[in-house]
């Protein structure tokens, strides 16, 4: 079955959460069942998702060891959960991208829009190094607000993003247009 097939057969949609009118994805029984959660790794790990223009900035030819990137960057918090796994899997270090008030030593900020309210993300300011290359990961793309942000903490340390990968991409709300023009790999859009 493809990827995009399995995850839309296991993914529960949740009406009026975290609000009223918000149709929240539910991908836990994606992470539960170990064969597609393997499959999510391994698409989200993708080197298709090298941007040539990053890999040209960086020096690099884009496959440097296979992979178009350094280090794995995962928004809490599902992202986390995915981050950490695409990390293993690819022999990278990881580094996670939190909400406001979660890291304790010096940082950067970035507040963003949500479909529903505003928030603020966060990064240590020595968790990217200038010229390292970052796959940024998260569960959904929907807006854009809080890739838009990561993308800012990231480039604002000097890191390059190389590639966006979400498990899912709700289409209608045009996310990738707003974090244009990185490229976003989404296993499955809808």
């Amino acid at each position: 079955m493809p990827v995009d097939e399995l995850i839309a057969s296991l993914t529960v949609d949740v009406p009026d959460f975290p609000e009223a009118g918000v149709v929240f994805r539910d991908l836990t029984p994606v992470f539960a069942d170990g064969h597609a959660f393997r499959r999510v790794v391994d698409g989200l790990a993708e080197p298709a998702v090298v941007d040539p223009r990053a890999a040209a900035i960086s020096g690099a030819d884009g496959r440097s060891g296979g992979l178009g990137f350094d280090v794995v960057a995962g928004v809490e918090a599902r992202g986390f959960l995915l981050a950490a796994a695409v990390a293993l899997a690819a022999g990278t270090g990881v580094v996670p991208v939190r909400k406001a008030g979660k890291l304790p030593r010096e940082r950067v900020s970035a507040e963003y829009a949500l479909e529903y309210g505003t928030a603020t993300l966060e990064l240590h300011t020595d968790s990217i190094r200038p010229g390292q290359r970052v796959l940024l990961v998260d569960d959904v793309l929907a807006t854009g607000g809080t890739l838009q942000a990561a993308i800012a903490l990231v480039e604002q340390l000097g890191g390059i993003v190389t590639g966006l990968s979400v498990v899912v991409e709700l289409v209608a709300l045009g996310g990738r247009q707003r974090i244009a023009p990185h490229p976003v790999h989404a296993l499955w859009a809808t």
